[in-house]
Protein backbone atom coordinates (compact mmCIF):
# COMPACT_ATOMS: atom_id res chain seq x y z
CA UNK A 1 0.00 0.00 0.00
CA UNK A 2 1.28 3.44 -0.96
CA UNK A 3 -0.09 6.73 0.29
CA UNK A 4 0.68 9.93 -1.57
CA UNK A 5 0.44 13.46 -0.20
CA UNK A 6 0.87 16.50 -2.42
CA UNK A 7 1.89 19.95 -1.24
CA UNK A 8 3.13 23.25 -2.61
CA UNK A 9 0.10 24.59 -4.46
CA UNK A 10 -1.08 28.15 -4.15
CA UNK A 11 -2.27 31.37 -5.75
CA UNK A 12 0.33 32.90 -8.04
CA UNK A 13 0.50 35.47 -10.83
CA UNK A 14 1.12 34.88 -14.51
CA UNK A 15 4.79 34.18 -15.09
CA UNK A 16 5.48 33.05 -11.53
CA UNK A 17 6.93 29.71 -10.45
CA UNK A 18 5.80 27.02 -8.05
CA UNK A 19 7.26 23.74 -6.90
CA UNK A 20 4.87 20.91 -6.10
CA UNK A 21 5.96 17.99 -3.96
CA UNK A 22 4.55 14.51 -3.52
CA UNK A 23 5.57 12.48 -0.49
CA UNK A 24 5.04 8.72 -0.54
CA UNK A 25 4.50 6.72 2.61
CA UNK A 26 5.72 3.46 1.15
CA UNK A 27 8.71 2.54 -0.95
CA UNK A 28 8.18 3.75 -4.49
CA UNK A 29 11.69 3.62 -5.85
CA UNK A 30 11.90 0.12 -7.28
CA UNK A 31 8.26 -0.38 -8.16
CA UNK A 32 6.49 2.68 -9.44
CA UNK A 33 6.81 5.26 -12.13
CA UNK A 34 5.36 8.51 -10.82
CA UNK A 35 3.18 10.95 -12.67
CA UNK A 36 1.52 14.33 -12.27
CA UNK A 37 -1.94 14.97 -13.63
CA UNK A 38 -4.24 17.95 -13.31
CA UNK A 39 -7.95 18.58 -13.40
CA UNK A 40 -9.66 21.89 -13.96
CA UNK A 41 -13.33 22.47 -13.02
CA UNK A 42 -15.63 20.86 -15.57
CA UNK A 43 -12.79 19.10 -17.35
CA UNK A 44 -11.33 15.62 -17.30
CA UNK A 45 -8.11 14.78 -15.53
CA UNK A 46 -5.21 15.31 -17.92
CA UNK A 47 -1.65 14.12 -18.06
CA UNK A 48 1.08 16.61 -17.15
CA UNK A 49 4.35 14.69 -16.63
CA UNK A 50 5.72 11.28 -15.68
CA UNK A 51 9.09 9.99 -14.53
CA UNK A 52 10.39 6.42 -14.66
CA UNK A 53 11.32 4.37 -11.61
CA UNK A 54 15.00 5.17 -11.98
CA UNK A 55 14.40 8.80 -12.87
CA UNK A 56 16.12 8.63 -16.25
CA UNK A 57 13.04 8.69 -18.49
CA UNK A 58 10.65 11.63 -18.42
CA UNK A 59 7.67 12.57 -20.52
CA UNK A 60 5.69 15.80 -20.64
CA UNK A 61 2.46 17.04 -22.09
CA UNK A 62 3.07 19.44 -24.97
CA UNK A 63 1.32 22.20 -23.04
CA UNK A 64 3.95 22.18 -20.28
CA UNK A 65 7.08 21.07 -22.13
CA UNK A 66 9.90 23.52 -21.55
CA UNK A 67 8.16 25.10 -18.55
CA UNK A 68 7.69 22.20 -16.12
CA UNK A 69 10.30 19.77 -14.81
CA UNK A 70 9.57 16.51 -13.01
CA UNK A 71 12.12 14.93 -10.69
CA UNK A 72 12.29 12.31 -7.97
CA UNK A 73 14.40 11.48 -4.96
CA UNK A 74 14.08 7.76 -4.33
CA UNK A 75 16.04 7.95 -1.09
CA UNK A 76 13.42 10.32 0.29
CA UNK A 77 10.43 8.77 -1.51
CA UNK A 78 9.46 12.11 -3.02
CA UNK A 79 8.52 13.38 -6.46
CA UNK A 80 8.53 17.04 -7.43
CA UNK A 81 7.13 19.18 -10.21
CA UNK A 82 8.92 22.46 -10.83
CA UNK A 83 6.54 24.79 -12.68
CA UNK A 84 7.86 27.95 -14.32
CA UNK A 85 6.21 30.68 -16.38
CA UNK A 86 2.78 29.76 -15.08
CA UNK A 87 -0.23 30.68 -17.16
CA UNK A 88 -3.95 31.01 -16.52
CA UNK A 89 -4.44 27.72 -18.37
CA UNK A 90 -2.34 25.94 -15.69
CA UNK A 91 -5.03 26.60 -13.10
CA UNK A 92 -6.18 23.21 -11.80
CA UNK A 93 -5.98 20.73 -8.99
CA UNK A 94 -2.73 18.80 -9.40
CA UNK A 95 -2.56 15.12 -8.49
CA UNK A 96 0.39 12.83 -7.97
CA UNK A 97 -0.03 9.21 -9.03
CA UNK A 98 1.92 5.95 -8.94
CA UNK A 99 1.88 3.38 -11.72
CA UNK A 100 3.54 0.01 -12.30
CA UNK A 101 3.11 0.39 -16.07
CA UNK A 102 6.14 2.44 -17.01
CA UNK A 103 5.96 6.04 -18.08
CA UNK A 104 2.25 5.99 -18.82
CA UNK A 105 0.17 8.97 -19.86
CA UNK A 106 -3.03 7.05 -19.15
CA UNK A 107 -4.59 7.84 -15.78
CA UNK A 108 -6.34 4.45 -15.83
CA UNK A 109 -3.00 2.73 -15.34
CA UNK A 110 -2.29 4.51 -12.06
CA UNK A 111 -2.93 2.55 -8.89
CA UNK A 112 -2.44 5.18 -6.21
CA UNK A 113 -3.37 8.85 -6.09
CA UNK A 114 -2.88 11.71 -3.69
CA UNK A 115 -5.64 14.06 -2.60
CA UNK A 116 -4.50 16.89 -4.85
CA UNK A 117 -3.15 20.41 -4.40
CA UNK A 118 -4.70 23.51 -5.95
CA UNK A 119 -2.79 25.81 -8.27
CA UNK A 120 -4.52 29.05 -9.24
CA UNK A 121 -3.23 31.56 -11.77
CA UNK A 122 -5.74 34.41 -12.19
CA UNK A 123 -6.42 35.72 -15.66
Amino acid sequence: QVQLVESGGGLVQTGDSLRLSCAASGRIASTYAMGWFRQAPGKEREFVAVISRDGYTKDYADSVKGRFTISRDNAKNTVSLEMNDLKYEDTATYYCGATRYGTSRNSQSYTYWGQGTQVTVPS
